[in-house]
């Protein structure tokens, strides 16, 4: 009995120990977490409820004066629907185009080394490269989409010229650029389903078409979550290919709400409305990534 009672206390300071030995071990991280994540956003919301300081008045508590603010910008507004639409177009096409690569390349075919490392390298280069390169393709008279629409006798086209065509000419280049990325997130869960369900499937007589359907696509469903949660917060963070291609224009139309962002903080010097577009953003993106998790969450298969 003695025995027991000497032991019990021993195990429950060891165990003690283990615990306190993982937390100093978190300890680290957790701390850069609380410094670079968590401070920053909670510092943004309450800069958000202040003036800014302008002829050397100091800030004053101003509360949601700032959000009420931005109902009545325009250009918010407008940077608002311009980012919505941008999401709505390129999330779908990017993820779709990316499943159709990987498929494409899932195969023991001569050259397929040759095809992922094309389809992937965009996603490798630098923003200021991948611009200057899609402006020789947009320029107005040599550029080559026009050489190319001049060959079928069409007139050229302004493309990042006209409010009509400026945003689309964007997602045009972010669909290509991240694509290839989410290939290979697609491409590796592919490689992680047995392939004997692949030769039972055939035995059977089922379709590619049916197999893909009814297998392939429920095992990828968690991948996919964790590619539209990316791809979210890619279409909605998105700002240097704004300035290095369009600066916004023409008249706003390729105006993000990044880009709006950064463009009243730092050109325009007013902090304070520039954090309460920042808490309008975070809470846009935490909306998106709980309504994809409740609905695409509870259908995901994990194997």
């Amino acid at each position: 009995m003695s025995t027991l009672h000497t032991v019990a206390p021993a195990a429950r300071t060891r165990g003690l120990s283990l615990q306190l030995y993982g937390y100093l071990l978190l300890l680290p991280a957790l701390c850069f977490l609380l410094l670079f994540t968590h401070y920053p956003a909670l510092a943004t919301v309450w800069e958000s409820l202040f003036s800014a300081a302008r002829s050397g008045h100091a800030p004053q508590f101003v509360g949601l004066d700032n959000y009420r603010a931005l109902l009545d910008d325009d250009i918010f507004m407008l940077s608002l629907r311009n980012n919505l639409i941008y999401a709505v177009i390129t999330i779908p096409l990017s993820v779709v185009l990316a499943l159709l690569m990987a498929l494409a390349v899932n195969r023991r075919l001569r050259g397929n080394a040759i095809t992922r490392a094309a389809f992937f390298i965009p996603s490798l280069l630098p923003m200021v490269a991948i611009a200057n390169l899609w402006l020789f393709f947009y320029t107005p008279q040599l550029g080559l989409l026009n050489k190319l629409l001049a060959l079928f006798s069409l007139p050229a086209v302004n493309w990042l010229g006209e409010p009509g065509t400026a945003l689309y000419s964007l997602m045009a280049v972010s669909v290509w650029r991240e694509a290839g990325f989410f290939m290979i997130f697609y491409l590796a869960a592919l490689q992680q389903i047995d392939p004997r369900l692949a030769e039972a499937a055939e035995i059977e007589g089922a379709s590619k078409r049916y197999f893909f359907i009814r297998v392939q696509w429920p095992l990828l469903m968690p991948t996919t979550l964790f590619i539209l949660i990316n791809a979210s917060m890619n279409a909605f963070r998105i700002v240097d290919q704004v300035i290095a291609m369009t600066n916004g224009g023409p008249n706003n139309s390729t105006s993000l709400l990044l880009f709006y962002i950064y463009r009243t903080a730092f050109s325009y010097w007013d902090l304070p409305a520039a954090s309460a577009m920042t808490v309008v953003l975070l809470v846009i993106l935490a909306a998106v990534a709980l309504i994809k998790f409740n609905l695409l969450d509870k259908r995901a298969h994990y194997q």
